[in-house]
């Protein structure tokens, strides 16, 4: 399942990152990359010894959190800590997946969940598209600044080239207490039509039978 997600960030925390992110150091990106990651990923990221992340990386952590249709579709248990990356003209990171664990040896968490959330606003740059290789197809996405895109781990996806401009993201990983794409997408649309019936039909019986069946869903198949 591939969501696109508008407004995560507000247009105050674009501009607090924007403002921000220059001021903190940047490395090569190859240094977070896997031995087979490194020789296709070329972009620079905030480095990870840098005091200046952190603020920038509760913004973009505290805008997840709030943000419904991302608790729906991710159904996150862990989120490990965002990079800051940029790529400008020549950069790209080619085809990969993500690796299935990340964070310390002796705090792994299984990736199953990707996110990307845009800074950048997308006149600021050309090329540097998001192209995910999905079960259904090839699908580029290039989002207006603020929005993120949420997709599974375990897809085969890159960065194109940019030619033009910076471009300037978060990006971070989720241990989802659903593993299973299949079952987070059914778990995302019982969700929302839970919602939906909450706001226009709070008494009716059915509300209370999609409130149930989201929360046995839940209890049948979520890993704690």
């Amino acid at each position: 399942m591939i969501v696109c997600i508008p407004d995560v960030l507000t247009a105050a925390e674009v501009a607090k990152l924007r403002e921000d992110a220059p001021k903190a150091p940047f490395v090569s990106g190859s240094a977070t990359a896997g031995n087979r990651a490194r020789r296709i990923k070329n972009n620079e990221e905030i480095s990870q010894k840098a005091e200046e992340r952190k603020p920038l990386y509760e913004i973009v952590i505290g805008a997840l959190m709030r943000n419904r249709d991302f608790m729906r579709a991710a159904q996150p248990k862990r989120i490990l800590a965002p990079l800051i990356s940029r790529y400008r003209p020549g950069m790209a990171y080619g085809n990969h997946i993500d690796n299935s664990l990340m964070g310390p040896p002796a705090a792994r968490a299984r990736v199953d969940v990707s996110v990307t959330v845009f800074i950048a606003d997308v006149n600021d740059y050309d090329g540097g598209e998001l192209a995910i290789h999905s079960p259904f197809g090839f699908q580029s996405v290039k989002l207006p600044a603020g929005w993120a895109v949420v997709y599974p781990s375990s897809t085969l996806h890159e960065v194109t080239e940019v030619t033009r401009g910076e471009r300037l993201v978060a990006v971070t990983w989720i241990q989802s207490l659903l593993r299973d794409d299949h079952q987070r997408e059914i778990v995302a649309h019982l969700a929302r039509i839970r919602d939906k019936l909450g706001e226009i039909a709070p008494e009716d019986p059915e509300t209370d039978l999609a409130h149930h069946a989201y929360e046995n869903l839940l209890r049948m198949w979520s890993e704690t």
